[in-house]
């Protein structure tokens, strides 16, 4: 038998989506959570293991440690945002429970994994990158000597053993369906994500993105760029069996870093989702052809997510987005002519930012009119590009990018574009954005249809309540500056 494995998207702040499976770990501005696919992989490959994601469930760290003591190994997602908090609960773990043995794995520990093993003695090994076969292969005995991919203690120096090749076969038996995890161990309804139908459940095809975005943490630090799609066949095969396992749900999502990239496969998989009758989404680039997004909406798809990132040609070019605004514009006319709904997500402070091009951002997005936006403020995360190039220039102000809650806070700043403006910015474009007669009535109407009024109070309500937080905090930022003193930092644990 292998050791008994607890799986573990940590407690950390308040409706704090993590790094399990969420492209941008923080308190959302509308409670959301996206499942942990990335752990559910080697907790499908264990006898006897336990996958808890602790924040959509509502469970705590004191209900955490309570439960560990029937374990013998405990496997740890963190984020970047949540690291310190993680750190700390792993040396509570660790007191209660001196025996256990405690992997550390995501973006953090993967990219400075000697910082990651010298903070925190509570964390037994690390593995780096993709660590499904890791910690499987630990759990059923094998020597930590003899693993690729995991740095590790021993005789008082870090130990970091040859990375382990990124995993090629993706289908059954070789890897299991993430969806009969999920029946096991969660709770579909308490995952919610605003513009999803709800329950929703998430699954990925294909991991790994070729795209080359400076910004983009998954590909950088985890999943890597060489693209490796699972068999149409196999896909499809679980979705025909996840239909089954919930008929509760509404909307199956794929989560993939870039699900329809290559137009033949995706037009595959079409046809043989097509009988199954089911509704989904997925993610999207705006270099799709308009033949393969006909074939999503008569396989069944509703929306995609869509990076656009910036409206201004200069800022797609600096962050690598291998896209353009004009064809931005012919993607979104094609999906509005097909009834495709559109998902759009913008970021404002990437590198070149300027209050020009901010408001070429603004106007660009009213212009395509997708039915609901998301706009974050720029994260340069350790291991990318940006990050690299922000701290090469000195433009991170703090390596802060949370308020004390877990919400996003801006931590660049470049010349004549203070952060505060950029913050402000952000409450702009959403103003601007729904309060246009079209959206505002579309967004109500929606709800009104879907007889989901009570969803829309609530996030309505949510989103209020983190827009006049932020606005205290971009007014203290200005009497900072005016003042000359120093911001007051803020802590990002839990």
């Amino acid at each position: 038998m292998p050791l008994k494995t607890l799986f573990l998207n940590p407690p950390s702040f308040e409706n704090f989506d993590g790094g399990a499976s969420s492209r941008w770990p923080a308190t959302r501005e509308i409670e959301s959570y996206w499942y942990p696919v990335w752990l559910a992989y080697p907790a499908g490959m264990l006898e006897g293991s336990r996958l808890l994601d602790a924040n959509p469930h509502h469970v705590s760290w004191t209900e955490v440690i309570e439960i560990l003591k029937d374990y013998d190994f405990l496997v740890l997602f963190t984020s970047t945002i949540g690291w310190s908090g993680d750190q700390r609960a792993a040396e509570a773990v660790k007191a209660a429970h001196p025996n256990l043995k405690i992997a550390f794995v995501g973006p953090p520990v993967t990219t400075d994994t000697d910082k990651a093993l010298n903070e925190c003695a509570a964390i037994d090994f690390i593995c780096r990158r993709e660590f499904d076969f890791s910690v499987v292969e630990y759990a059923n005995g094998t020597p930590l000597e003899e693993i690729l991919g995991v740095s590790y203690r021993k005789n008082g120096k870090n130990v970091h053993n040859p990375d382990r090749p990124q995993i090629e076969k993706l289908d059954k038996p070789d890897m299991p369906w993430v969806t009969d995890i999920y029946r096991r161990d969660l709770d579909v309804t308490k995952y919610n994500v605003p513009f999803l139908l709800h329950p929703y459940v998430a699954l990925y095809s294909t991991r790994g993105c070729p795209a080359q975005c400076t910004f983009c943490l998954w590909p950088q630090t985890l999943s890597g760029h060489a693209w490796r799609k699972r068999s149409t066949d196999d896909v499809a095969a679980e979705m025909a069996h996840a239909k089954k396992l919930f008929p509760e749900v509404k909307e199956f999502f794929f989560d993939d870093d870039t699900f329809n990239i290559n137009g033949p496969r995706t037009i595959e998989l079409c046809e043989k989702l097509k009988p199954l009758g089911l509704t989904w989404s997925c993610t999207s680039r705006v270099t799709t052809s308009y033949e393969t997004l006909k074939a999503m909406k008569e396989a069944g798809c509703r929306l995609l997510i869509v990076g656009f990132e910036s409206g201004d040609p200069q800022i797609l070019k600096n962050i690598k987005k291998g896209a353009t605004v004009e064809r931005a514009r012919d993607f979104t006319r094609d999906c509005h002519k097909l009834g495709l709904v559109v998902h759009g997500d913008f970021i404002l402070g990437l590198p070149g930012e300027t209050e020009a091009s901010i408001r070429n951002t603004i106007n660009f997005a009213k212009t395509l009119d997708c039915e609901t936006i998301q706009v974050s403020i720029a994260h340069a995360f350790p291991g990318t590009e940006f990050y690299d190039y922000a701290k090469a220039n000195g433009f991170i102000t703090n390596e802060n990018m949370a308020d004390a809650g877990g919400h996003q806070m801006a931590h660049i700043e470049y010349p004549g574009l203070p952060t505060e403006y950029v913050l402000e910015m952000v409450h702009r474009f959403y103003d601007e954005y729904y309060f246009r007669p079209k959206a505002a009535f579309r967004v109500v109407w929606k709800a009104i249809v879907n007889r989901d009024v009570p969803r829309l109070y609530i996030e309505a309500k949510s989103f209020l309540k983190l827009r006049s937080q932020r606005n205290k905090m971009v007014a203290q930022s200005k009497k900072d500056h005016r003042t000359g003193s120093k911001p007051t930092a803020v802590g990002a644990g839990a």
